[in-house]
């Protein structure tokens, strides 16, 4: 896509185009943004506790409007859609109901006499690259900690949503927020590099492709830049045993299939110990089977909306026909729409190394199977990937799958569920999937000045 351009993906179908800013305008949004971190963060922290807990009702009374939008630019259901906005609402009202807490000073224990004592303060005006899968929750999770901190933020946000774009500025300029504090900006890959290497621009968080995270980084690290990376997942969901196989299945069938597999915390690899395979596989085909599509994502039957763009559709039809020409089972799906973006609910077994969906992540709604001997395969297989985001484990006993997720070179584990998100809890991984953390206390802490303050003994 060479510009910003909302294109329904149920149809194809361009609705609205917007241009790249000029080299002038990034220059004046630049200025803006840091001209409003001098007077945001000199904004009473309970004024801007306010204007978050607005921002948090906005997205609650335009909740279906909003839901219609992402639907309309990324194609999730209304449903889905429904829920992300819900969960936006949370992200907004944690941080202001607990920033005082958050950001209080902090007391030192200091050795000499005297007294030593941290506050938290913002650093300046902070870039946030933002993808399309999450249009609103990938930005509230970035925006909000940063916000209430006092910083400034810059948004770049993906080309294929950009009305979402605009619409979030207008709910943080709607609900009082300082202008320019949080301003939206349409612009080149080019210009991301010109904003970090700005001395007014103070950091970087970027969720998206590995490409693009280590693009990032590199121009980051080149001109000190702070770093945040989400960079995706090819998470490992492993079935060491259960007492409810037709529960096991299910909840492998919701998490892999869920915003049409577009969730850099789905569960990507589903590996299941060699006795309960041949169940496991039968049971998801049939529940995948159930799964219907439909161009209307606001209707209540649609059970998968298309994948982003016709890309992404192309991209998972190459991963599918790779595997199976090497020798992949295909037992269902597999096949792209003739128009739009819809990827048929897709499972595959016997994918080997030197498949790329192997390697790869799978980004959309195929599940992969693989059968293993015992824990101890289950464990070496899971780890055998460059990512690291996150894992879930299921065993009838917990002390099992809690050992077992502690052996996972991943930066979450769930137990006994699908990887998911709430405002309270930390968000990131290791090895490519990126480093830093989202959510929770240390999302508001990555780009913050914990400054110290040393008094001498009287």
């Amino acid at each position: 896509m060479s510009m910003f351009a909302t294109v329904n993906p149920a149809t194809g179908e361009k609705l609205a185009q917007y241009d790249y800013l000029t080299d002038e305008q990034l220059q004046d949004a630049l200025a803006r943004t840091d001209a409003a971190h001098r007077s945001w963060r000199e904004v009473p922290l309970d004024e801007r506790i306010a204007v978050l807990h607005r921002v948090a009702d906005l997205y609650r009374e335009r909740r279906d409007e909003l839901a219609r939008l992402t639907g309309l630019e990324m194609g999730k259901p209304f449903e889905e859609a429904k829920g992300e906005i819900d969960i936006v609402a949370s992200i907004w009202d944690y941080y202001a109901d607990h920033a005082e807490d958050l950001l209080r000073e902090q007391e030192l224990s200091v050795s000499g006499g005297g007294r030593a004592f941290i506050r938290t303060k913002s650093i300046g005006s902070i870039l946030g690259i933002m993808p399309w899968n999450y249009p609103h929750y990938q930005v509230a999770r970035f925006a909000a900690p940063n916000l209430v901190l006092g910083n400034s933020v810059l948004l770049k946000h993906a080309e294929n949503c950009p009305q979402n774009a605009l619409v979030v500025q207008e709910l943080v300029e709607q609900a009082g927020g300082l202008p320019d504090a949080y301003l939206n900006v349409f612009v080149t890959t080019e210009q991301v590099g010109t904003i970090l290497a700005d001395r007014r621009n103070q950091g970087v968080s970027l969720t998206g492709s590995e490409r693009a995270g280590a693009a990032v980084a590199e121009i980051a690290g080149r001109n000190l830049k702070k770093c945040v990376l989400e960079l995706g997942g090819s998470d490992a969901f492993i079935l060491l045993d259960t007492d409810d196989m037709d529960l096991a299945v299910e909840k492998a069938a919701s998490g892999r299939m869920y915003n049409s597999g577009q969730a850099c915390n789905s569960p990507k690899r589903l590996i299941v110990v060699e006795d309960l395979y041949e169940d496991f596989v039968s049971g998801l085909k049939q529940r995948l089977t159930s799964l219907r599509a439909d161009p209307d994502t606001e209707m209540a039957a649609v059970s998968i909306g298309p994948v982003a763009s016709r890309t992404a559709a192309e991209q998972l039809q190459e991963q599918v026909d790779d595997a199976v020409s090497k020798g992949a089972t295909l037992h269902l799906g597999g096949t792209m729409s003739e128009n739009g973006s819809f990827f048929s609910p897709t499972l595959l077994t016997d994918v080997k190394p030197g498949m790329r969906a192997y390697r790869e992540e799978v980004f959309g709604p195929v599940a992969v199977v693989y059968k293993v001997k015992d824990e101890a395969a289950a464990i070496e297989l899971a780890n055998d990937s460059d990512y690291g985001l996150s894992c879930d484990i299921f065993s009838a006993s917990p002390e099992r799958a809690i050992a077992v997720a502690d052996q996972l070179e991943t930066g979450m584990a769930w137990i006994n569920g699908i990887s998911g998100t709430q405002a309270d809890l930390p968000f990131g991984g290791v090895k490519k999937s990126g480093y830093g953390r989202e959510l929770g206390e240390y999302g508001i802490l990555e780009f913050a000045n914990k400054k110290i303050f040393r008094l001498p003994a009287e």
